[in-house]
């Protein structure tokens, strides 16, 4: 039983969630860019007023782990370290797919997605990377992982063998509407949210399943590459 501030910033979505007891009770959420830096003090600091909770007060503070956006993980995790440097609390770090993954089926169980064959059904959540590449894991219905985390260069051959099998393969995130066609899948309209993080979140901290503050660093999965741009070479 646990009162935990969960942080994700992996995506263009920036997502500030308050939980109590596996329970999200106030949200923060824009999705107009990468402008996290200055957005996720601002939800942290409108979430703790509005619930009249003082930081010292939490419980631990959570954090999407990536895979996703370099940059945007960067700020995630070096605000969500910041704050429990500041206050003693412990880290819990979310899979930002599995995350994703739980907002799917806290959809379906709410009659939000209407999806065939749900029970056997193979969620592959995707956070886009670039061109036809992205972050991916699948998972089972009841959002248990069947197989590891990968970048992939989604083709017609991609997941083929599983594809075959399952009843349905249900593709959603930031990289699945460029996909889904190549893939003959389900799309879902699902976005990074706290809200996967919640129940996540409760169970990690009842376990005690806490990461380093002062070693913990976000699951890049690829090496963050600096481009020249176009621009600038042809000014030389």
């Amino acid at each position: 039983m646990a009162l935990i501030l969960c942080i994700e910033t992996g995506t263009d979505i920036c997502s500030v969630g308050l939980v109590q007891d596996g329970e999200l009770i106030s949200l923060r959420e824009s999705d107009s860019g990468r402008d996290h830096a200055k957005r996720v003090a601002t939800f942290v600091d409108e979430i703790l007023k509005l619930n009249n909770i003082q930081p010292e007060e939490l419980d631990a503070v959570a954090v999407g782990e990536g895979p996703g956006s370099y940059t945007g993980l960067r700020i995630g995790v070096s605000f969500a370290k910041g704050l429990c440097y500041g206050t003693g609390k412990p880290l819990i770090a979310v899979s930002s797919l599995a995350a994703l993954t739980a907002v799917a089926i806290e959809d379906y169980q709410a009659g939000i997605l209407d999806i065939e064959n749900w029970d056997e059904a193979l969620l592959c959540p995707m956070i886009d990377a670039r061109r036809m590449e992205v972050y991916t894991q699948l998972f089972d219905s009841k959002g248990a992982p069947q197989s590891d985390i990968s970048a992939e260069v989604i083709t017609e051959q991609s997941f083929a063998a599983v594809r075959s099998s399952a009843k349905n393969f249900v593709v959603f995130g930031s990289g699945a509407a460029k996909c889904c066609e190549t893939l003959g899948a389900t799309l879902v309209d699902i976005a990074p949210s706290v809200r996967g993080m919640a129940r996540i979140a409760e169970s990690k901290y009842n376990s005690r399943e806490f990461v380093d503050v002062a070693y913990f660093e976000p699951y890049y999965l690829k090496d963050f590459v600096v481009t020249t741009s176009k621009k600038n070479l042809l000014a030389k």
